[in-house]
């Protein structure tokens, strides 16, 4: 489903991705990790074009996404992202901000958008806000809109960068019961996190990540119990030490 091969990014003199390659196949779940300012978020902005790459190549579904005939627009349409700051339209309810998006790229008309808004939201637990508006919701609950809504386009893959770091504690169960349910209804998902739980009990691998490059790529039974690289075992004594909260 996504490949990307020796994929580049620079920040000025700054090496963000360093010849960054892996592989996501079909229904399966990569959980990126590692520590703060590794390349995991720039990574998973490439593979929308949230980021421009300086090398390499990054395929989805067989096909380039940077070639130069490739429609940006119609590509981010085709892909759910769901970001850390939830990115809800603050002047649209809840089910206008999931209705957007098929209404103007896929041209559903504005009864099936309705529709579709309404079991989305059945799907994540709040059909009995579908009428509020976002300031009105709790993060938690945001975050679980912009999950439908990034379900609204039947988006092959859906990547998540960070989507429980700008969340009360309290509410980050919500959110992780939501994206487990998915993973177990098959969805590809690339999701960046620091929840570890999320990452041991839900992931098919997890990519450890490094100062730009993925230094490790493992189940989470071999990354957790007998990792192999030397910087993810230093990783993992911090976030794991009692007391400690795991953090990325």
């Amino acid at each position: 489903m996504i490949e990307l091969d020796k994929v580049q990014k620079w920040y000025g003199q700054y090496h963000a991705l360093d010849c960054v390659s892996g592989r996501v196949a079909n229904g399966e779940v990569v959980v990126v990790c590692g520590p703060s300012g590794s390349g995991k978020s720039t990574m998973i902005r490439t593979i929308n074009r949230l980021e421009p790459i300086q090398g390499g190549t990054i395929r989805i579904g067989g096909k380039d996404i940077y070639a130069q005939c490739e429609d940006v627009n119609a590509l981010r349409a085709g892909i759910g992202f769901v970001f850390q700051q939830f990115n809800l339209f603050p002047h649209l309810s809840v089910r206008e901000n999931i209705m957007l998006s098929p209404m103007k790229v896929a041209g559903m008309s504005r009864a099936q958008a309705s529709d579709m808004a309404q079991g989305l939201l059945a799907k994540v637990g709040l059909a009995h806000k579908i009428d509020a508006m976002p300031a009105n919701l709790s993060g938690g609950q945001q975050q679980r809109v912009a999950i439908a809504r990034a379900l609204a386009q039947r988006p092959p893959v859906i990547l998540f960068d960070e989507p429980t770091s700008a969340l009360d504690p309290e509410m980050v169960g919500e959110v992780l019961a939501v994206m487990k349910q998915l993973a177990q209804d098959g969805m590809t998902m690339m999701v960046v996190t620091h929840e570890m739980g999320f990452a041991r009990e839900v992931a098919d691998r997890i990519w450890f990540m490094d100062e730009g490059r993925i230094v490790e790529q493992s189940t989470p039974g071999q990354f957790f119990s007998q990792p192999e690289h030397p910087r993810a075992r230093r990783f993992l004594a911090d976030i794991l030490r009692p007391g400690v909260a795991a953090c990325a």
